[in-house]
């Protein structure tokens, strides 16, 4: 068993690494570009949305208020169908989304620390570490992106990708672990 305390520039070092990775995927390479479209007439969606005076949340539509509504189903069969999530006007905060991106990271190395020090002694093969401490991760940083696309529409272009961001996400903390792993 190897203390948590132990694995602390493991924990560090691998966040600073997703947080790098993850602003290389979002904002350096063009694999996400395609995530979004924009809408046919953004002008006239934007005054028909703009009046419904919307508070920040994710709308569905057609909304299915009674599991007995007949209107419903047929609401469905014509279409549009979708999701909308609606924000706070404004500029997006970046330093509040810097700081949760980085609070995310350290959860996750911080559980995978939690899982592999339990399992784990000191010692262990670069190997043996690296499975279970990049499994874990891949685990952590994928495991809601396919009900995403399962249950509420996400395209599976989008997913996949996302996929693939979180596999690489996975292999840096796994071989960060791997590599500050505490020997005897």
């Amino acid at each position: 068993m190897v203390p948590l305390s132990d694995l602390a520039s493991a924990i560090g070092l691998s966040t600073v690494l997703v947080f790098a990775a993850g602003v290389l995927f979002w904002l350096v390479l063009p694999h996400h570009r395609a995530d979004t479209k924009p809408l046919p007439d953004e002008a006239a969606a934007l005054r028909v949305l703009g009046a419904q005076d919307l508070r920040p949340g994710v709308y569905r539509f057609p909304y299915q208020g009674r599991p007995d509504d007949r209107e419903f189903l047929e609401k469905i069969a014509r279409g549009p169908v979708g999701l909308l999530t609606v924000t706070r006007p404004g500029h997006r905060d970046a330093g509040r989304a810097v700081g949760l991106s980085l609070a995310h990271g350290a959860a996750v190395a911080t559980l995978v620390a939690f899982a592999a020090g339990g399992a784990l002694p000191p010692g262990a093969s670069f190997a043996a570490v690296f499975r279970l401490a990049g499994t874990a991760a891949v685990l952590a940083h994928a495991g809601a992106l396919a009900p995403e696309s399962i249950w509420w529409g996400r395209p599976w272009p989008s997913t996949l990708r996302g996929l693939g961001d979180a596999l690489v996400s996975g292999l840096l903390t796994g071989a960060t672990f791997a590599w500050l792993w505490p020997v005897r």
